[in-house]
């Protein structure tokens, strides 16, 4: 009975927050199609909304840890949920997401992709991808910021593994500037492939900076080893063993 409950409180969820992206999208969109305030602003309160609900309708608790970095940064992220991506938006000062390339002709949802300075990312060319971010980064297109990248290129579920991608070294090295990984365990309340929201303790952590000089092994190999250990963590803290997972 409290599965039954907790599925059709996740459908309600799901369905309001649809309607309220829509809703708010296009009462925003004037705004956001002449000023990057606009696109913020929309952004914002829609993160605040869903965030906000996701609390009283399915139990999804959050929290954001770790020393919040307010400089222009990059943030290698664990991607595992929407909803770490709404928590990470809320949580820095000036947020700049790699995205997909497609996403740019989504109607609505690329331009406010485009004023808020995201950099798109085709998929599949790798070599063309980076040049494209750098290119983008280095040109100035994509103001100063936080700079947000998925080191494993997609959402991943709790408990699996996708190995890490070479993009967050490139950005590292031609910026200069430090990383600052990101590990959560979001993907346990709010889970990829279905509309099952689980209640808990949904936490995203910023995690000590890498700061300049390292090597791309060096580089890659404490990315993940930071990222996947307090991943690991975080699920274990919230109940979820994934170790036992495959």
């Amino acid at each position: 009975m409290r599965l039954l409950f907790q599925w059709v409180m996740s459908i309600l969820y799901v369905i309001q927050n649809a309607i309220m992206m829509l809703i708010m999208g296009i009462v925003f969109f004037p705004w956001a199609l002449v000023s990057p305030k606009g696109a913020s602003t929309a952004c914002n309160t829609y993160a605040t909304w869903a965030i906000w609900t996701a609390r009283w309708m399915v139990g999804i608790r959050s929290e954001i840890r770790g020393n919040i970095p307010t400089d222009a940064v990059l943030v290698p992220a664990k991607h595992q949920s929407f909803l770490d991506i709404m928590m990470i938006y809320k949580a820095v000062p000036q947020p700049r997401f790699i995205m997909k390339y497609e996403l740019l002709f989504t109607p609505i949802i690329g331009v406010y992709a485009w004023r808020l300075g995201c950099v798109p990312v085709r998929r599949g060319k790798r070599g063309a991808a980076i040049k494209a971010m750098l290119a983008d980064v280095e040109s100035g297109r994509v103001p100063p910021g936080q700079l947000v990248i998925y080191p494993q290129g997609t959402r991943v579920r709790a408990g699996d593994y996708t190995p890490y991608k070479v993009g967050p070294y490139v950005l590292y090295k031609e910026t200069g500037q430090a990383a600052v990984p990101v590990a959560t365990n979001a993907g346990l309340f709010w889970p990829k492939g279905t509309m099952l929201r689980k209640p808990g303790l949904a936490v995203v952590e910023f995690l000590d900076p890498i700061e300049q000089g390292q090597d791309q092994k060096a580089f890659m190999k404490h990315l993940e080893d930071v990222i996947e250990t307090r991943s690991n963590d975080l699920m274990r803290e919230a109940g979820f063993d994934p170790d036992a997972v495959g």
